[in-house]
């Protein structure tokens, strides 16, 4: 038995969908932090800078990223 949608996009019938409760993890106002996956390299370069600075790793990560816009920006 395939799980994948029929051509009209009707759900299998293996899905049963009777007992639950439409919307009941929403929460109105919540922020979704995606995760951000660096090449091994730079989270090993990182992560030593953030050590050296004894700052948290992602507020290293945050202030580079600042760093970039505000130069960006500036070259606009």
């Amino acid at each position: 038995m395939s799980n994948q949608l029929d051509n009209n996009n009707e759900m299998p019938a293996e899905f049963d969908f009777s007992g639950t409760q439409r919307g009941r993890f929403f929460r109105e106002g919540t922020v979704l932090r995606l995760p951000v996956y660096l090449d091994g390299e730079i989270q090993i370069y990182l992560a030593a800078r953030a050590d050296a600075k004894e700052i948290s790793f992602d507020r290293l990560v945050n202030d580079l990223l600042k760093k970039d816009i505000e130069l960006t920006e500036a070259l606009r």
